[in-house]
């Protein structure tokens, strides 16, 4: 890669780069926020820890039943949502699938939620969360982003005077793509919501990155959401989620929520007709690797000395390449596993297509949107935790090469 910037080049010598990066003929992926390999194996002890003791207050976790999770698991959960004990069930390895079931059994078997409804879907935000409302004919209401979290003057006013809006998405701290941290206020207002909106309505509040820090001595600080939500008197709409997937094994971790004891309820009740009980030996091995909220605290800091050298390489990548705002503008998240690319208008699927023609796989342009549809054609989400850093070296030169030449005068 040239040492100048790319901005300076002329189209002759980008074209001549991108020619020299054709015949590298690279494979390379940043499209998901999946942990490398050094990350999996931070917890690999996990692995027979147990050492042939399964028994726990009585019960043997090899067996059927304790749809809610056993009872040692839930102080982890606790920490992670910011929740009593109590709230907490505690599920199999993917949160996503709680937050399926979750909107799903209200989709079904809740009155107020009949005939059409919307969800508020703040954007850029997380695709997943985005194809559940898809498969299940929700519509989508897209919310733009401030500083400090979603619009809530237009969340607000949007609750207020359509009835037929029964939730929203959020991710509150170091947002997926974003990086953002909701401030306090916006916690507040969305915490304030069930107030607003009408019958049925729920904030799904996915906490994936609560511990996800770069910097475990700086940390974003998020407010309490759980005891905002008591103090306004809407628990009934606070859903709360959480899981060890990035935190553990991926594969085989454990998935948490919270919810107030009438929806705890409801939910148990239609989850109870499809399953007997979570994989409560995997969850009683992530008992042993995380007695204590220090001890996970430690762990996360040493997941943050291999995350914190990538997400410094893309910024620095794009701070020595580019030039902001001309050539687009970029995140400087504190934690998470994202940044997020802000092309000029019109030339995300230009960059894209650019880079998937030298071997560098990215989320598609849009795939942060709702239906894919990102209007100004500009998101880009980089996703630098699963390469290798020569991988990501080699990735992150490319990519913006691809800026370079798509937005070249």
């Amino acid at each position: 890669m040239s040492e100048q910037p790319l901005g300076t080049l002329s189209a002759e010598d980008l074209t001549t780069l991108y020619t020299q990066y054709q015949s590298k003929q690279l494979a390379l992926d940043l499209t998901r926020g999946k942990p490398s390999a050094k990350q999996l194996s931070l917890a690999d002890r996990i692995d027979g820890i147990l050492d042939g003791n399964y028994l726990t207050s009585g019960t043997d976790t090899r067996n059927y039943g304790g749809l809610e999770g056993i009872a040692e698991i839930k102080p982890l959960g606790s920490w992670l949502l910011d929740t009593p004990e109590s709230a907490v069930i505690a599920g199999g390895n993917s949160s996503l699938t709680m937050m399926y079931q979750t909107v799903l059994f209200q989709k079904l078997f809740n009155p107020a939620w009949q005939g059409d409804i919307s969800f508020l879907c703040p954007t850029p935000g997380y695709d997943r969360h985005f194809s559940i409302c898809e498969e299940l004919g929700i519509n989508m209401v897209p919310v733009p982003f401030r500083a400090g979290g979603p619009d809530m003057d237009a969340v607000e006013a949007l609750v207020a005077n359509d009835t037929s809006i029964k939730g929203i998405w959020c991710v509150p701290k170091y947002q997926n793509p974003t990086g953002v941290t909701f401030d306090d206020a916006t916690v507040k207002r969305i915490a304030n919501l069930g107030n607003l909106a009408g019958d049925g309505f729920i904030v799904l509040w996915d906490n994936a990155y609560a511990v996800h820090h770069l910097d475990n001595n700086r940390p974003d600080v998020l407010a309490d959401f759980w005891a905002l939500s008591e103090a306004a008197g809407t628990l009934d709409s606070a859903f709360l989620f959480a899981s060890t997937s990035k935190i553990s094994h991926a594969g085989s971790g454990v998935a948490f929520m919270a919810c107030s004891e009438s929806q705890r309820a409801f939910f148990l009740k239609h989850l109870g007709m499809s399953a007997i009980g979570p994989d409560k030996v995997g969850q009683l091995r992530h008992v042993a690797l995380f007695p204590t909220k220090s001890a996970l605290a430690n762990h996360m800091a040493l997941h943050a000395e291999l995350i914190k050298p990538r997400m410094e390489m893309v910024v620095n990548k794009l701070d020595q390449h580019l030039n902001s705002g001309e050539q687009g503008e970029w995140t400087r998240p504190n934690g998470g596993y994202f940044v997020t690319f802000y092309a000029p208008e019109g030339t995300a699927t230009k960059i894209v297509a650019l880079a998937a023609e030298l071997g560098v796989k990215l989320t598609p342009a849009g795939a942060t949107h709702p239906y894919g549809n990102d209007e100004s054609d500009s998101v880009i989400r980089l996703a630098p935790s699963f390469p290798t850093i020569a991988e990501l070296d080699e990735a992150m030169d490319a990519f913006c090469l691809c800026v370079a030449i798509a937005t070249a005068k």
